[in-house]
């Protein structure tokens, strides 16, 4: 991480895991009252999105060395690959496991995955509110 210019503050990142981990813990509420399932087609759609996120960021990385973008990608590159990586591995074991609707352990997982899911969707806005915000 060295090769990017850090200048940026990470408030909008801060902000982001806040939201993501309100979003998760609502949701592990509403999962465990059985109030909400969650699907295979959504499960899938998740893990597609995951999939072409770590793809485009990749790529990303490797294009901005030394541009305005990387000094965005610095602190927001923690926050996306973890909610990446987090919602890819627990989109695969739901997939693979099914649990009952008002299972403790699947509601924490369950939660974990929109958190994780909400991460990528809060991360990227605060990239491209950065990115919006260059002068370069």
């Amino acid at each position: 991480m060295s090769m990017f210019c850090c200048d940026r503050n990470n408030t909008c990142v801060a902000l982001s895991v806040v939201a993501s981990l309100v979003i998760g813990i609502v949701t592990a509420f509403l999962q465990l009252t059985a109030a909400i399932t969650v699907t295979p087609a959504f499960l899938w759609v998740v893990l597609g999105v995951a999939i072409v996120y770590l793809a485009v960021i990749l790529l990303a990385v490797a294009l901005s060395r030394g541009t305005c973008a990387a000094r965005c990608l610095c602190p927001i590159l923690t926050a996306l690959l973890a909610g990446i990586l987090g919602s890819a591995l627990l989109s695969v074991v739901l997939l693979a496991i099914t649990f009952p609707a008002t299972s403790v352990f699947g509601a924490i997982v369950v939660g974990a995955l929109l958190l994780f899911f909400s991460l990528i969707v809060t991360a990227t806005a605060c990239l491209v509110r950065c990115l919006a915000a260059c002068s370069d």
